[in-house]
């Protein structure tokens, strides 16, 4: 594991050998994940793409330092310079991201998003459009603020960061309960324990503020304009039984692409599959990704 520092935070990556392909896969993982579980993807892929994969700022090993301090309302203050504010929205994250492909001199970048990464990705395609040549949302859509699910989601989610005990980790079977959140079937055993990592290690402002700042009636309205102005290509993959991310919701955000046309081209539904589609099901999303990069290439 290596390690970039950014704007005062340590940034955890890992970036497999280059490839003959002109383009580096970037996955960016969702809240309260790290980049562990783009590891059946990216033994899939690597072959053919030079695949990196990074923690987000607060998560995984991307934790906060001495050098960076909070002030306990969702914001961060650089060390260095005392005036230098960041929140927790996507854009910010994909500023982070922006500095990341400098640092490691990357200047062709797909970029793999799930769930609250796949909106990161979306924000840095915009951001970035000299870099980033496409988009692949896994699990990730939205962009219709309905106030009463968003209002219990964050509370519900609130409740949820106030346990963390670390002694979590050390609970019997509690790994099994994690297998089975979220997934269409259950998942292997090493999966939940790496959930229950994740959970535990997530620091706290990072996860209330990531919950709070992206779900705001801004940001999720915000979304669909992005989307309509990339002009880089952007597919969106669903799983068919997710319950957190409907594929309903998934089509209405990819119909703002001019990709979508009148039907869904740029939608691909994965059967058998809950919100963990890179884990539940890789195989199949990694020849999706194959089959969306080589029409890519043929159209250059």
């Amino acid at each position: 594991m290596a390690s970039i520092n950014i704007l005062g935070v340590p940034h955890a990556y890992e970036l497999t050998a280059p490839t003959a392909s002109g383009h580096v896969l970037v996955f960016i993982h969702g809240w309260l994940l790290s980049r562990r579980y783009w590891q059946p993807l990216i033994e899939r892929l690597a072959p053919a793409y030079q695949c990196l994969s990074y923690d987000l700022r607060g998560f995984g090993y991307s934790q906060i330092t001495s050098q960076s301090r909070f002030n306990g309302q969702g914001t961060w203050v650089n060390s260095d310079s005392s005036s230098t504010t960041s929140r927790y929205t996507p854009a910010v994250y994909a500023r982070d991201l922006g500095i990341l492909l400098q640092e490691l001199n990357i200047s062709s970048a797909w970029l793999i998003g799930h769930s609250l990464g796949g909106t990161i990705a979306l924000w840095g395609a915009q951001q970035l459009p000299e870099y980033v040549k496409g988009v692949i949302c896994i699990n990730a859509g939205g962009g219709i603020y309905l106030k009463e699910a968003f209002e219990r989601f964050r509370s519900v989610g609130q409740q949820l960061l106030k346990f963390r005990p670390r002694l979590l980790c050390h609970l019997p079977w509690i790994d099994l309960v994690f297998t089975r959140d979220s997934v269409a079937r259950p998942l292997a055993r090493c999966w939940g324990r790496q959930r229950i990592v994740d959970f535990v290690m997530a620091h706290p402002e990072a996860a209330l503020g990531t919950l709070l700042d992206s779900t705001t009636e801004t940001e999720v309205n915000r979304l669909p304009q992005v989307v309509s102005r990339l002009k880089q290509p952007v597919y969106f993959m669903a799983g068919a039984n997710d319950t957190i991310m409907e594929p309903k919701y998934v089509r209405h955000l990819a119909s703002f692409h001019p990709l979508f046309q009148c039907c869904g081209d740029n939608v691909i539904e994965v059967p058998d599959c809950g919100h963990l589609a890179m884990v539940e099901q890789p195989d199949v999303v990694a020849k999706e990704i194959s089959i969306i990069l080589d029409r890519s290439s043929s159209k250059i």
